[in-house]
């Protein structure tokens, strides 16, 4: 597979990503310019984490005005594989491609350690490589992580199962005091009704390896080759 890892002014998770799926997975990997003009031949795109232009004006805020964006949403619109890590996923919210926004941290400081969160949907193309409930142990890194959406879209990504990964005790339960950030519903990361977009704070690529003592995050881009490998699988000819 060809994987896109979009690079931005400000972007310093992006050798990391491309480090795990060209090291560790073995895939192709091409590094997308934020200026590009073409996404040709890729068969997924990775928005890293990082301070896209110094999160000046709003995390995501000016990132989402990059010419590569318009291609991505694009690549996006005709079924296209998307991934936004942590900076990433607010840059997403900003382009529209995902519903909600990112608050400050309740606790107004950034925060940076391993958290548990749970897989309450593994049957997306980013976590079929996961069990149903499955907690996985991830870092986080940010300041903007505090996941808010209106009444209205929020029970309607419930009803859809787009909440895919919620922040949790290590034993799986979703509470106030294992939510880090303050985010609405204890949310992760969630999809688009289309289920080809995820956005994710936690940094898979920060624990995709076991020389690091902990590989959970490597579960999410094992599911993306495998659901991408299933697409590109021919059909089969039933006699006549």
């Amino acid at each position: 597979m060809k994987i896109g890892v979009v690079v931005f002014p400000g972007s310093n998770c992006d050798h990391d990503c491309e480090h795990i799926f060209k090291d560790v997975l073995g895939q192709s990997v091409e590094m997308i310019w934020h200026k590009e003009t073409s996404l040709a031949g890729l068969d997924a795109i990775v928005l890293p984490g990082g301070f896209s232009y110094g999160d000046y004006l709003r995390t995501g805020a000016i990132a989402r005005f990059s010419p590569v964006m318009g291609l991505v949403k694009e690549f996006a619109k005709g079924g296209g594989m998307v991934l936004g890590i942590c900076n990433g996923f607010q840059i997403l919210l900003e382009a529209g491609l995902l519903p909600g926004a990112m608050l400050r941290n309740k606790s107004l400081h950034f925060i940076c350690k391993d958290v548990s969160v749970k897989v309450e949907n593994a049957a997306t193309a980013f976590t079929g490589a996961c069990q149903p409930g499955q907690v996985l142990k991830i870092p986080i890194a940010h300041a903007d992580g505090n996941y808010y959406t209106d009444p209205v879209t929020l029970a309607a990504m419930q009803a859809n199962a787009q909440i895919v990964l919620r922040y949790c005790t290590p034993e799986g339960k979703s509470t106030p005091e294992a939510n880090p950030n303050g985010s609405l519903d204890n949310i992760a990361g969630i999809i688009n009704a289309a289920g080809n977009v995820l956005g994710m704070m936690p940094h898979p690529e920060r624990c995709a390896e076991a020389i690091l003592g902990n590989d959970d995050g490597k579960l999410i881009f094992l599911s993306m080759l495998e659901s991408l490998k299933q697409s590109k699988k021919p059909l089969k000819m039933m006699p006549v």
